[in-house]
């Protein structure tokens, strides 16, 4: 049966309904038609024979229905201009971090800066920084051996030389030269708030990398913050990727330990996201 571009990105769109949005089904369609088809949205104007349609694309489709992300389906996704392998190992790198990323990277536009990036996930944000600033020493650290080899299977593929090390946070201080920049995007989702998300996150993303205790939704803020003291340069900056409901929070948390210039930031959609800050004192590390 002969069928347009259109009648079956329209048709198989209509089978996401249940799990999402019309634009955000649409979207997922295209991508999905594109990879399996080998073709852009725009080259695929053309007829189509249902019955020579790949395989593939029937199986990822069958999944694409039960909520699974995407990007897990094909095993990559963007990230600020970049392709990212991804793994159920991983989170799914999304724009919020896109914007805590290029805060840093139109903030600190010196050479050789010194950074470390915790809770390094796909790498994205290490890696994004050692190939946009100036000649960066960049780090990673993650407690999942799963995440690392993720995200050094990025570093290798995207040519960028940063050192991935395994480090639990909560417990351990890693061995570093002084720091310029600590940044994260720990943990920060309260399990109280796990039946109010998308069943795709809650279902297929690694709970490791999202969940905290009710009783102490800041404990990996709490923790890097500490240790950056004894990590950061005097001049150390910290930036946090933060759930928007707990912004005064982690602001009165840094300021309780000392740091200076505690800033708030919202993102694109006006959702607090960002906290920003910098040290005080003497480096720890001479």
């Amino acid at each position: 049966m002969s069928i347009s571009y259109q009648e079956l990105s329209r048709k198989m769109a209509k089978e996401l309904l249940p799990h999402y949005s019309e634009v955000e089904a649409a979207t997922l369609v295209d991508w999905l038609l594109e990879h399996h088809l080998g073709m852009r949205r725009v080259d695929m104007m053309h007829f189509l024979e249902e019955k020579d349609l790949p395989k593939d694309l029937k199986t990822d489709f069958d999944r694409l229905k039960t909520g699974e992300p995407i990007q897990y389906i094909l095993g990559h996704g963007p990230f600020y201009g970049r392709d990212f392998k991804v793994s159920p190992d991983t989170l799914i790198p999304r724009n919020e971090t896109e914007e805590l990323v290029h805060l840093i990277i139109k903030e600190n536009p010196q050479a050789e800066l010194v950074i470390l990036d915790v809770g390094t996930g796909t790498g994205c944000i290490p890696i994004t920084l050692k190939l946009e600033l100036n000649n960066p020493k960049v780090f990673g650290l993650d407690v999942s051996e799963e995440a690392l080899a993720v995200s050094i299977e990025n570093a290798n593929t995207l040519h960028a030389e940063v050192k991935f090390l395994k480090c639990d946070i909560l417990k351990e201080i890693p061995d570093l030269p002084p720091l310029d920049i600590i940044v994260s995007n720990p943990p920060y989702i309260p399990l109280k708030e796990k039946t109010e998300m998308h069943r795709n996150v809650v279902d297929f993303e690694p709970e490791l990398a999202l969940f905290v205790p009710n009783e102490d939704p800041l404990i990996f803020y709490k923790e890097i913050a500490e240790k950056g003291k004894k990590l950061l340069k005097s001049t150390g900056k910290i930036y946090f990727e933060i759930n928007e409901r707990l912004g005064p929070l982690v602001v009165e948390l840094l300021q309780t330990l000392d740091y200076q210039k505690v800033r708030l930031i919202k993102d694109l959609n006006g959702k607090d996201r960002i906290v920003a800050a910098q040290i005080t004192g003497q480096s720890a590390k001479a």
